[in-house]
């Protein structure tokens, strides 16, 4: 790739969008690009660095993957266990059939907490409940416990961010650790994700962006009282762009899990539409010769997250926004550069 004329574009289309963010490219366990623009903290001028954190939503749905693939590899639970079973939560209303399996393939037809259906913004949410109040997995059940099912179990591909977070109270109970010690010890430590954790947004660390949401008349507002005061198993993970190169470069080299385990993971599962899929560890596009690339993003207020991972070229590509918007934009533009020169 000419670097000189990816940098020209790169930073054309950053100025277009305004781009707040971070961008981490990685062939073969290679850095090809690592750059970043816009700012961390707004009102004190702190630029975005390659080593600046962003939390990154949905995009952190594939470390609760993982850690359950890491339990089913040590007999604690199958794919096919079912939650009442593997849990010690009352779900009255819920289905007695619900497996493991469905949770990680948005399948269970449990009632999601943030239905996309439904509501738009996720800021809503916490017009009832205070955001502060919640810092971990069992924080949000009052929000779908005792709630009736939303569809038939196993009937039909539906986005359900309820069905990770019941994933997270079945690795908590089954390894014993709390979901977030246990992501960042099996999963940050192994993997050298270095930089990355789950941190609370009233005792956040060095080098962490602050997400920011465009108002109506043009100034910014931060997201502090938009999102949970701390991420877990369906999202809420802070990383830098760089770790999550590093995150798939161990993935697929087996230091996460089995070879045969990490082909479970990242073989497609359910059909979402046309040559989309959904696996356990998240989306992908597959035709017959098998999966294109993997594609991981994550959408909150002030944050707006993408990645791709090519496996057949070994390359990934990672976009870290602490903005709404633009990770997308900014994804397609790298990859019209290197995948479709």
């Amino acid at each position: 790739m000419d670097k000189q004329i990816s940098w020209n574009s790169l930073a054309k289309k950053q100025q277009e969008l305004q781009f707040s963010g971070s961008i981490h490219i990685r062939k073969s366990g290679e850095k090809i690009l690592s750059d970043s623009f816009g700012y961390a903290i707004h009102s004190e001028k702190i630029a975005n660095q390659p080593h600046t954190r962003f939390s990154i939503a949905s995009g952190s749905k594939i470390f609760t993957s993982v850690a359950i693939c890491k339990l089913v590899e040590e007999g604690k639970i199958t794919f096919d266990t079912k939650i009442i079973n593997c849990l010690d939560i009352d779900f009255p209303y819920f289905d007695e059939g619900i497996t493991i399996h469905h949770l990680l393939t948005h399948t269970s037809g449990v009632p999601d907490y943030f239905d996309e259906d439904e509501m738009d913004d996720y800021e809503e949410l916490w017009e009832t409940l205070p955001s502060y109040r919640v810092r971990c997995a069992k924080d949000f059940l009052p929000m779908f416990q005792y709630e009736k099912m939303q569809a038939e179990t196993g009937n039909t591909f539906k986005y359900n961010n309820t069905g990770y977070i019941i994933l997270g109270l079945v690795i908590e109970h089954n390894s014993g650790m709390n979901f977030v010690d246990y992501i960042e010890k099996k999963i940050f430590h192994t993997a050298g994700m270095t930089d990355s954790g789950y941190f609370s947004m009233d005792q956040l660390p060095e080098s962490v962006s602050i997400g920011y949401m465009e108002q109506p008349d043009g100034t910014w507002k931060s997201n502090i009282f938009s999102l949970p005061a701390k991420g877990g198993p369906d999202g809420g993970a802070y990383v830098t762009a760089t770790d999550m190169g590093i995150f798939w470069e161990a993935l697929t080299s087996g230091r996460l899990l089995s070879e045969e385990m990490t082909s479970i993971l990242l073989t497609p599962q359910e059909n979402v539409v046309e040559d989309i899929f959904y696996g356990y560890g998240g989306y992908m596009e597959s035709n017959e010769q098998g999966v294109v690339k993997y594609n991981q993003m994550g959408y909150d207020p002030g944050v707006n997250y993408r990645s791709v991972h090519y496996p057949n070229q070994n390359l990934t590509i990672v976009v870290c926004s602490n903005k709404s918007e633009g990770a997308y934009e900014m994804l397609k533009e790298v990859e019209r550069l290197i995948i479709n020169k």
